[in-house]
């Protein structure tokens, strides 16, 4: 097992969560395109969306929260497990006769280990993936303070870079991959925009 220095200050640019949702959504939407001959579902967008920020979710949470990995590029982040989760996921949804849906998770969950190392490609011109060979390589972080601490110290930097207004390439993709996200998702019929809009009405029926 190897050691590596910290990449998880905020110093090395990374995908925030929405412009992983956003990459998946317009990868999986050109993909039905192409394979189904139709737009992305409600139920299959719902998955992607989550199937990409997922692996955030999970390791951000389990080390910047309750400290249970060095830093937050570690079992969800590592391909030795998504490579065959998604294959799992993709031929139990098979299975079960939900393709579409497996199809939408296998496509999700990978394209953000992917979406992890676009930015430092674009902004050094190295491909890194040491943050993804976890536990072959473990990545050195540092002590978040929480998990609302910890996304203050890496939004700092990023939020800083946008309002800069300075046209980096990597600036540049985030800014084409959300208008080609939104510009899909418009010529898509606003999918999953409804079911949002139903669960909100739920979870306020249930609150009340």
């Amino acid at each position: 097992m190897e050691d590596v220095n910290n990449i998880d200050s905020g110093v090395q640019p990374a995908m925030w969560p929405w412009e992983h949702a956003l990459f998946g959504y317009v990868v999986y939407s050109v993909v039905c395109h192409a394979h189904y001959r139709d737009a992305p579902g409600k139920y299959e967008t719902a998955v992607v969306l989550i199937a990409s920020v997922l692996p955030d979710v999970v390791d951000k949470t389990l080390a910047w929260q309750f400290d249970v990995f060095h830093s937050g590029y570690a079992l969800a982040h590592s391909i030795f497990i998504a490579a065959p989760l998604a294959i799992v996921v993709g031929l139990s949804a098979r299975e079960y006769g939900r393709p579409a849906l497996g199809l939408a998770f296998a496509i999700g969950y990978p394209l953000h280990l992917v979406g992890d190392v676009i930015p430092s490609y674009i902004s050094s011109g190295e491909w890194t993936i040491s943050h993804l060979l976890w536990p072959v390589v473990v990545i050195e972080g540092r002590d978040h303070g929480g998990l609302l601490e910890g996304f203050r110290h890496n939004f700092g930097p990023y939020l800083a870079e946008v309002l800069a207004l300075e046209p980096t390439p990597y600036l540049l993709v985030q800014v084409g991959i959300a208008l080609t996200a939104v510009g899909l998702w418009i010529v898509d019929g606003w999918p999953g925009c409804r079911l949002v809009v139903r669960w909100n009405r739920l979870l306020y029926e249930r609150l009340s």
